[in-house]
């Protein structure tokens, strides 16, 4: 495609709504875990197999998601993955026993799954490749909208009307996503999947090996895996009671934060997607400055012996916003250096990065939490023990992402393709101003 068309536009519209809708039912349990844990009875831990559990499904889930979405098309995707989000919320939203309130979750995880992958997809379809990096950042800057719509109308229904209201509520946007997709969107412009032969099972498994052996999915998925999981953490589970418990802001004030923080990362994605298409080459250094500004802000604050100030809790959501933008790299990372008939395979393989580590910590936060509380779970001494240890992650992420940048770079080397050094690019910018 040389040109964007009407059509594609309203298709994109409609898929990002499905998105929008998906991240709502994504973090919906993130604003209601103070709730979540009176009306189960569950202590912090348990409170975190909640968030385990469904971005376990969600991380599992995302190379067969990958594979189907390269099989039967995108479009089918976003249908089954909203219905399976509604059907999951009408659940959470009368269940009273933890056990049906964990098979709830697993199925919006799922559900979750089978949505951003499928986006993707379809931008790629849609969209003339020169626009595909700023819009998948503009995909994933304006689904976190989500995250507006759980802070501030799902906690004004939850605190007014009820647990069972605000979740059905939450179930009826599911369908009108699914209802919406169904009847407008198409996998392409000729309403193909692909240009090529839906692939057999055998190409499937071919597709994924040969994904995984490129270490530019694997760069990709080190860079999800750094970059994603503390703000993933801090959004689905444990920012809320954090700020409210531990560091004694009112809901109100932490919602607000909240709000700040998906503004501030929707005004980050588009610059994030420039810099991307404009220094493909430069990429890798703009992870590792995203990565640096979230162990900062979050050593400072952990630091701190008494609460943080207004102002350095702000600095903090702020750096935390730019880190959703910034794993979008990662996917830059698997569409260019994967053919594309192996995008959704290779986007999935990505995924799992973040969604692995974002797990791990939230268990991990939950786990702490209970070994030190001694009865009083969530206190600001508490948390600064169990929030410490998102440093393990980093050390892991940032270990895989350099031996993945070095094997990059080897191979484009071996290809004809030297990278030059930092200081040599300089050099030569240098050289050529007049």
């Amino acid at each position: 495609m040389e040109r964007t068309s009407a059509r594609a536009w309203l298709v994109w519209g409609i898929a990002v709504g499905a998105y929008v809708v998906a991240v709502l039912q994504r973090t919906s349990l993130g604003v209601s875990g103070l709730d979540a844990a009176a009306r189960f009875e569950i202590s912090a831990g348990l409170l975190g197999t909640f968030a385990v559990v469904q971005l376990l499904v969600y991380a599992a889930m995302q190379v067969p998601v990958g594979a189907m979405v390269d099989r039967i098309g995108p479009r089918a995707m976003v249908v089954g993955g909203s219905l399976l989000m509604a059907f999951g919320q009408v659940a959470l939203a009368f269940a009273h026993s933890f056990p049906a309130a964990i098979l709830a979750r697993v199925l919006v995880g799922a559900g979750d799954a089978m949505t951003f992958i499928s986006v993707l997809r379809l931008v790629n379809s849609w969209f003339p490749p020169r626009q595909v990096p700023v819009l998948t950042q503009v995909t994933g800057l304006v689904g976190q909208t989500g995250q507006l719509l759980s802070v501030i109308p799902l906690v004004a229904i939850l605190h007014s009307a009820g647990w069972t209201p605000a979740f059905l509520s939450a179930a009826s946007l599911g369908i009108l996503a699914a209802v919406l997709t169904a009847v407008a969107v198409r996998d392409s412009p000729d309403g193909r999947v692909s240009d090529e032969e839906s692939p057999t099972w055998t190409q499937i498994r071919h597709d994924l090996a040969s994904a995984w052996q490129h270490p530019g999915t694997r760069l990709g998925l080190w860079t999800h895996f750094t970059t994603q999981f503390s703000g993933t953490m801090f959004v689905m589970l444990w920012g809320y009671p954090f700020l409210i418990s531990g560091e004694g802001l009112s809901r109100q004030s932490a919602s607000a934060l909240f709000t700040v923080m998906v503004l501030s990362g929707m005004a980050a994605g588009p610059v994030i997607g420039v810099l991307v298409s404009r220094h493909p080459l430069r990429r890798s250094w703009l992870v590792l400055g995203i990565i640096g500004a979230a162990i900062t802000v979050w050593t400072v604050v952990l630091a701190l012996p008494t609460p943080a100030p207004g102002w350095l809790l702000l600095v903090m959501v702020l750096v935390l916003s730019v880190c959703g933008p910034g794993s979008m790299i990662g996917f830059d990372y698997a569409r260019t250096f994967n053919p594309p008939n192996r995008f959704g395979t290779a986007t999935g393989i990505v995924n799992v990065g973040g969604f692995v580590a974002a797990l791990v910590t939230i268990l991990l936060v939950g786990l702490v939490l209970d070994l030190v509380g001694q009865g009083e779970t969530y206190t600001l001494a508490g948390f600064r023990v169990a929030l410490s240890v998102q440093y393990l992650v980093w050390a892991v992420g940032l270990t895989g992402f350099l031996r993945a940048r070095h094997a990059v770079r080897a191979r484009m080397a071996s290809e004809g393709t030297p990278v030059p050094p930092l200081r040599e690019a300089l050099r030569r910018r240098r050289a050529a101003r007049p």
